[in-house]
């Protein structure tokens, strides 16, 4: 992974990074709301999603799955671009400029349980098309009290269902 520094990004910070600027002024942060995902091309749902999880708390921080885990989670289809479609430090420079978040983290493993265990969040925010039982990261959340708040899908979009949109114009 590129070193998020030689970006000059203030809001791409390595998980050790975030740890210690969270650690130097807790005040600035917390509560802290932490959410993930792909996000491989951003739509109005993301947006709105994004949006409605900066209300839960002070600072919003999003888990970026990196390239290699968005390649685990969503193995090559057939006649399907392979995912992701934008790297890694793309994406993470689109989410850093976003207005409600507050700072990007990459990982590379296949569920947030790392960084919910490292940063102990206030509030964990998912979209409501999870449940409590089908989020791989309840447990590690509920072990220290945590909350996890499901945001209703407000726009039932997704980057696999914009790449059909493309694939079946063309």
């Amino acid at each position: 992974m590129a070193n998020p520094d030689s970006l000059n990004l203030k809001n791409l910070y390595t998980l050790e990074q975030l740890q210690q600027a969270i650690a130097s002024d807790p005040a600035a942060w917390r509560p802290l709301v932490l959410t993930n995902g792909c996000f491989d091309l951003i739509h109005a749902g993301h947006i709105r999603y994004l949006q409605q999880a900066k209300t839960l708390g002070r600072s919003l921080i999003v888990g970026l799955n990196s390239d290699r885990s968005v390649q685990s989670l969503k193995p090559a289809k057939p006649g399907f671009p392979p995912r992701p479609i934008v790297s890694q430090m793309q994406r993470a420079e689109v989410l850093a400029a976003l207005k409600p978040v507050d700072a990007v983290v990459i990982f590379s493993e296949a569920t947030a349980t790392q960084l919910i265990e490292t940063l102990k969040p206030e509030i964990y925010a998912k979209g409501g098309d999870y449940t409590l039982e089908t989020l791989p990261e309840t447990p590690a959340i509920l072990a220290y009290g945590g909350k996890i708040s499901l945001i209703q899908v407000e726009v039932p979009l997704s980057t696999s269902t914009i790449v059909n949109q493309i694939l079946q114009r063309s």
